[in-house]
């Protein structure tokens, strides 16, 4: 369990990450159709949809891994472009968690978790040490601290990554598909994790076809098809009475699967 105590999640009318009208092309192929959305601080959001249909992107273009060619894209009063100013303040608010570990192989688990806090936040070595293992106590292995990531499972070292982004204290973290290339026996520590970290008032938005985590966790299912958010609405009414064909065939597929 989190060592922390969990907090009531509060969330706020304004909103702490606008989309609006939003589109993304590679070449000629539009990853990104006019999309719109709103998250508030502290809502915890589930993004899904077939491949290709976008969900990815969408969360990459939120800090800036993709520029977005045309609407606008705003993370707590901050507009998104390409200053080095907008880029430096938005990776300090936004932290991500990929479907690759992207850990470092030649540093330790406590190297990889000290490595940000020291170069961008300029905390010393032993307030960052301080920090990381803080963080791993909360995903639950501070006793990996000292191995290497070839040492740990696929589960272990996601688990490491989503506290590396936690070291960084961010307030919104993003998820792309963090189960995706773990083994069936090692996602359930991960949601475990996950589960967790939304309860204690994180703003997340997490794009993934684990479906029973989100009916648990999420305030709200977005789910997108073709570039395009084809719906938005709590997670038991979208599973039980879904209003559009397209997101009730996934949601039947998936659930069969």
């Amino acid at each position: 369990m989190i060592k922390e105590e969990t907090q009531t999640v509060m969330t706020t009318d304004a909103p702490l990450i606008t989309l609006r009208n939003v589109s993304k092309f590679f070449g000629d192929f539009q990853a990104l159709k006019d999309v719109s959305l709103d998250v508030r601080l502290g809502e915890r959001v589930v993004v899904c949809g077939p491949s290709g249909s976008g969900k990815s992107t969408l969360i990459r273009c939120i800090n800036r891994l993709e520029a977005h060619e045309s609407g606008d894209i705003i993370v707590d009063g901050i507009t998104l472009t390409d200053s080095a100013e907008s880029l430096e303040k938005i990776r300090g608010l936004v932290g991500m968690v990929f479907q690759q570990f992207n850990l470092f192989p030649h540093l330790t688990v406590v190297q990889n978790l000290t490595l940000g806090p020291m170069r961008v936040l300029g905390l010393s070595e032993a307030e960052a040490e301080a920090r990381a293992m803080k963080y791993l106590e909360r995903v639950q292995i501070p006793d990996q601290a000292q191995k290497y990531p070839r040492q740990l499972s696929g589960g272990q070292q996601q688990r490491v990554a989503i506290a590396r982004s936690l070291c960084m204290e961010p307030r919104i973290m993003l998820f792309d598909e963090p189960t995706s290339a773990l083994d069936p026996e090692m996602i359930a520590e991960v949601l475990e994790v996950m589960t967790e970290l939304a309860e204690s008032g994180m703003t997340m938005i997490v794009v993934t076809h684990e479906m029973g985590f989100a009916r648990r966790v999420a305030d709200k299912m977005v789910f997108m098809d073709k570039g395009e958010i084809v719906e938005v609405g709590p997670p038991e009414q979208v599973f039980t009475a879904p209003k559009s064909k397209r997101f009730g065939a996934f949601i039947k597929q998936i659930l069969n699967h």
